[in-house]
């Protein structure tokens, strides 16, 4: 398999243009250019493998981002698997539900949780990552 660098700008596009989790981003080049879809076994299933980042408000957590919480003098950690946040073993879509799972009160997520990026050292409210509705769709926390 072959390997292309891009920008965040045109990640960001491939992204948004996927329908759904079956559509790889190599389907939505192949369709921009005007190629019929690939029929290829092979490539098919290497990208079957691929690990899912998880989205959620329009902010993509790549597979593998750590979080953590401190709540009530005790540390919390969650972890990004193909999709979902997982705690405790427990999946979440939204970081607010996580956190009620740990509190059991209403809580918001994004002042809640701190992430690490795989490959980096520093942890940052998650907070950060949030843009407002009318900027970008998607944004990639790098």
């Amino acid at each position: 398999m072959h390997s292309i660098e891009i920008d965040f700008e045109v990640f960001k596009e491939i992204t948004i243009r996927r329908s759904s989790e079956d559509v790889t981003p190599n389907d939505v080049i192949r369709n921009l250019l005007g190629l019929p879809k690939a029929q290829f076994l092979e490539e098919k299933i290497e990208t079957k493998n691929e690990r899912l980042a998880w989205t959620t408000k329009g902010v993509v957590f790549p597979h593998g981002t750590a979080f953590r919480a401190i709540y009530k003098g005790q540390t919390f950690n969650a972890t990004v698997e193909d999709g979902v946040l997982v705690v405790n073993g427990q999946k979440f879509s939204s970081p607010s539900s996580a956190a009620v799972s740990i509190t059991g009160n209403p809580v918001n997520g994004w002042i809640f949780w701190e992430c690490k990026m795989p490959g980096k050292q520093t942890w940052e409210t998650i907070k950060k990552y949030r843009r407002n509705k009318d900027k970008a769709l998607t944004r990639r926390c790098t």
